[in-house]
């Protein structure tokens, strides 16, 4: 059973261009390898007819793919202690700690976010997101510290889905880079799937979501690296870590985007998101939280000498 039909009508600019590549441009939410997989089952057609990955389209073909149902496991409720910041009927403001992940995905069905808030929240969650990631409107990677809030009911979900579309809530994130940044500035640059490692994402001006990060410094450190506020206008997945490496000042730590050595004995990147701020779902009235940072943060920033406190 199909979950939705997606269908468009090959460009001339489009071309020549292999049916899997094309998938996996116009379709970054799915891995290359699992439209590879739609393929050879015959869930893609060329025209109403089965193809190949390795075909090469034509300018006027018309692509349909249909979407296979996912079959989604049980999500079970976990005594997971959460670092509440604030809660109400309404929202659950969450300080999330490092190597946690937000919601169940393959290979991380359990200690997840999402299982210990179902056990807190018991049956107030908003479902707009489905059983995987019910309450969930926004996420940070595994490796990225810091506040998140969660809805418990679909009002809720809708008003701060529309704000973060509207890029009206306040999201400010701490981190440390390599090297001497000298002042202030703006990252402007599309962000999609890169082209070859697809779990990784790129500045990619072609097939690419508008995105925009602006940074603040606040300290120099040692002249090896700077502490630095960003701020996102946009919130695309790794838009951080991917905008300040395009500007050679990859996140302390990141493996991903940074070098893969690291001096520090790090787990993952240097990312803590500080600030939360929306407009309450119910009262209107403009909420702001900050999650103090995390110790092994503090402690690497005195070791670098910084003077901030």
């Amino acid at each position: 059973m199909a979950e939705q039909r997606i269908e468009f009508i090959v460009a001339p600019e489009e071309a020549g261009v292999r049916l899997d590549a094309l998938l996996a441009q116009k379709l970054s939410d799915y891995s290359r390898s699992f439209l590879q997989k739609n393929i050879k089952n015959g869930c893609v057609q060329i025209n109403h007819a089965a193809s190949k990955a390795s075909y090469k389209v034509n300018t006027g073909d018309t692509v349909t793919f249909d979407v296979p149902a996912l079959t989604e496991p049980e999500i079970e409720p976990e005594d997971i202690p959460l670092d509440i910041l604030y809660e109400d009927e309404d929202v659950i403001v969450i300080n999330k700690p490092k190597q946690m992940v937000v919601h169940p995905a393959p290979g991380h069905y359990h200690g997840t976010i999402v299982n210990g808030l179902m056990y807190h929240c018991r049956d107030s969650l908003s479902g707009i997101n489905g059983v995987m990631r019910p309450g969930i409107v926004h996420r940070i990677d595994q490796d990225t510290t810091g506040v998140i809030v969660a809805c418990k009911n679909d009002q809720a979900h809708q008003c701060i889905a529309q704000q973060l579309k509207e890029h009206s809530i306040t999201r400010k994130y701490h981190a440390i880079v390599l090297g001497h940044l000298a002042e202030d500035g703006t990252v402007v640059g599309k962000i999609g799937r890169h082209p070859v490692d697809r779990k990784k994402m790129a500045i990619n001006e072609k097939n690419g979501k508008e995105a925009v990060t602006h940074y603040h410094i606040l300290d120099h450190l040692n002249n090896k690296y700077t502490y630095v506020e960003c701020q996102l206008e946009t919130g695309r997945t790794h838009q951080i870590r991917v905008h300040m490496a395009s500007i050679g000042h990859p996140i302390l730590g990141d493996q991903v985007y940074g070098p893969q050595k690291c001096p520090f004995h790090l787990t993952g990147q240097t990312l803590h998101a500080k600030t939360l701020g929306f407009i309450h779902p119910r009262t209107g009235e403009y909420m702001e939280f900050e999650a103090p940072l995390p110790e092994y943060f503090e402690k690497l920033l005195h070791r670098l000498g910084s003077l901030q406190k």
